[in-house]
């Protein structure tokens, strides 16, 4: 095993390698996306698994898989495959470090099929730690107290391999934005998957959640008043889901966030969609 990190389960691997067991039957055969594929850990896992994987990262020479190739690619730029290439996309803990992560997930539906679940883990910033460390000092962790910045956040720039930056998790976003870019470029969420207990999110519980549990179904109830020009369904499967969100004790108790996405829509549906609701510059101003 690349990495035994893939057996402790305080390591996000644990799960996502839990998780890959559970769908093993549907991975035999399909073809599998590593993005940002690091060592290889994930990679080794799908291919025992059956999958025909492919992997992807910005540094290839950190892969330590010697069964496939790891290509260079900058999955802000294109990822060298054809449309509606594969069945499954992994990206493990790689968004956070996309300084552009609309553009990222567009080109996820670009080459992932119709029907098909793109995974990703990431730091959790909608637990009630992150959420507290952002209040007192606009931080991902209270343990670190720092926000990010130009010299903690800037984790790779070895210019023996390439000229690349590597940024830290200056980009680390909570789970009501990634499921709304998750929306705007064709994925809905399938499924939230649970890693493990944050103690410090739990202590906190007890002081927050009716606050937020309240203030939430207050923001719902008062959101389905406005915009009566739109279809009372079509507002509440949007606000619906985002309360349920906001409001999900496991999420914000997480230590991590694990979301299966899957390809609902493509792009230029999204556009004409997006174009019979959204309303004009005159009604917004």
């Amino acid at each position: 095993m690349i990495d035994p990190h893939v057996n402790n389960p305080k390591s996000p691997k644990y799960y996502v390698k839990n998780y890959l067991m559970g769908i093993k039957d549907d991975l035999k055969g399909k073809v599998v996306l590593d993005l940002a594929a690091g060592s290889g850990v994930t990679s080794e896992i799908l291919l025992e698994l059956g999958a025909k994987v492919e992997a992807f990262d910005l540094f290839p020479e950190y892969f330590m898989l010697k069964e496939i190739p790891c290509t260079r690619a900058d999955i802000l730029d294109k990822i060298p495959v054809p449309d509606a290439y594969a069945d499954y996309i992994i990206c493990q803990e790689g968004v956070e470090h996309f300084s552009d992560q609309f553009k990222a997930y567009k080109e996820f539906n670009r080459i992932l099929k119709q029907g098909g679940k793109f995974l990703m883990t990431t730091p959790s910033y909608s637990n009630l730690k992150a959420k507290m460390s952002y209040l007192l000092f606009e931080c991902e962790d209270l343990n670190k107290l720092m926000p990010p910045n130009e010299i903690d956040s800037v984790w790779m720039a070895e210019k023996s391999l390439n000229d690349e930056i590597y940024y830290g998790h200056i980009f680390l976003t909570g789970i009501q934005k990634l499921r709304v870019i998750g929306k705007l470029t064709g994925f809905k969420i399938d499924k939230v998957v649970f890693n493990r207990v944050n103690k410090t999110s739990v202590a906190l519980m007890f002081l927050f959640y009716p606050f937020i549990f309240i203030s939430s179904w207050f923001t719902y109830y008062k959101s389905m008043k406005r915009n009566p020009q739109l279809r009372t369904e079509a507002k509440e499967n949007v606000y619906k889901e985002q309360l349920e969100l906001n409001t999900s004790i496991k999420i914000l108790v997480d230590a991590h966030t694990f979301i299966v996405y899957e390809k609902e829509k493509e792009l230029q549906r999204i556009y004409t969609d997006l174009n019979n609701i959204a309303r004009p510059f005159d009604v917004i101003m």
